[in-house]
């Protein structure tokens, strides 16, 4: 379904101006002297990817730190392991007095409906999600913000991007595979091979899109968003079959992507998702071309500062990023920006701004 709905992602590449769980609480962030909301709570709780997945999970905890900083309070974190551990974290956020909760992602949707529902005074975002189990176009608690983002307007400059490395390499075939079959999965899959399409339209070329079928919605999915053999040997499929461009979408799978490239396919490369995967892990920077990034950051930090301030009158208008608001966008080519085709930076700040301008429609059926 389509839906309509904060502020952005500085994410330029340097020739091209692209815009781009059960543990205990963790108390994290927050400085003692701020003079904002001193009585605020933020709370923070992940899914079962964890903090440290160098995706949606890092990115949201590093906005509510840095709100916090901001603010002069100290939030709590709630790490999810699994599933099960989505309700009773939640509730443990409310008994301990949380002001404002942020879930991180899709899987977090109907546990966060409930508690929002049963504490109607606490303010609450989702990331990934509109909360909307339903499907009636709105959103199942009053007190819920979703932040949502097009990612598949990103992910179409990195299809194009990855067709033009894979055309320059005479291999002509690049791939994708996913974590969880969820819209905010199957979006980035979406651009992807809409970008390689486009690529393939512009240049006269036949790049092939390994994984993944836009039109058929159908593709490659480990099942979850674990780094483990499911996910090792889902990526070794996707290479077997000659791919040297690879896109791992869902979180900590694509430490398993890098283990898959590094066993076997050493002249393969890789994207990053959600976040700057080079300067995430610069010891990985050598397999990344480039990364398809969501301002997660930003987008909490935005909203967390939004409800300290406004209290019970918090703006539940839902957020979507953009390239126009530089909520999504691709990162720097680090290690690869002299050996990009030539034009190529060019032809991908022309198809950015069509697709600001409405002359491109990355047209996916999961885009927010």
């Amino acid at each position: 379904m389509k839906r309509a709905a904060m502020s952005g992602i500085a994410a330029a590449s340097a020739a091209i101006l692209l815009a781009g769980c059960g543990s205990a609480p963790e108390e994290s962030g927050g400085s003692e002297g701020g003079d904002a909301a001193p009585d605020f709570l933020p709370c923070l709780i992940s899914d079962e990817g964890g903090w440290n997945d160098r995706s949606f999970n890092q990115s949201a905890k590093e906005g509510m730190d840095r709100a916090a900083e901001e603010l002069g309070v100290t939030p709590v974190e709630m790490e999810s392991t699994n599933a099960n551990d989505y309700g009773p974290n939640l509730e443990q956020l409310v008994q301990q007095g949380c002001d404002f909760i942020v879930s991180v992602g899709f899987n977090l949707s109907a546990a966060t409906v409930e508690s929002a529902t049963a504490n109607p005074d606490v303010n609450y975002a989702i990331i990934d999600d509109w909360a909307d189990g339903d499907f009636d176009g709105e959103t199942d608690a009053p007190n819920i913000r979703p932040l949502v983002f097009n990612t598949a307007e990103a992910a179409y400059l990195g299809g194009y991007a990855s067709a033009a490395w894979s055309a320059q390499t005479g291999v002509e075939k690049v791939g994708t595979f996913g974590g969880g079959e969820i819209p905010s999965v199957m979006v980035f899959m979406d651009g992807f091979q809409l970008g390689v399409e486009r690529y393939n339209e512009d240049k006269g070329a036949s790049v092939d899109v390994i994984g993944w079928d836009t039109e058929e919605q159908s593709g490659l999915f480990t099942g979850g968003f674990e780094a483990n053999d499911t996910a090792r040997q889902t990526a070794q499929q996707v290479l077997s079959q000659g791919a040297d461009v690879i896109l791992p979408v869902g979180g900590p799978i694509y430490t398993s992507a890098i283990a898959a490239i590094r066993e076997s396919y050493p002249d393969a490369l890789m994207l990053g998702v959600d976040s700057d995967l080079a300067v995430k892990e610069p010891d990985n920077a050598d397999l990344t071309l480039v990364s398809i990034m969501k301002a997660i950051d930003q987008a909490t930090f935005d909203a967390t500062v939004d409800a300290s301030e406004a209290g019970a009158d918090f703006d539940v208008t839902p957020y979507v990023g953009t390239l126009e608001n530089e909520g999504v966008g691709l990162s720097e080519f680090h290690d690869f920006e002299g050996e990009l085709p030539d034009g190529l930076t060019d032809e991908l700040a022309a198809l950015q701004e069509q697709i600001v301008a409405g002359e491109i429609e990355v047209d996916s059926p999961n885009s927010p």
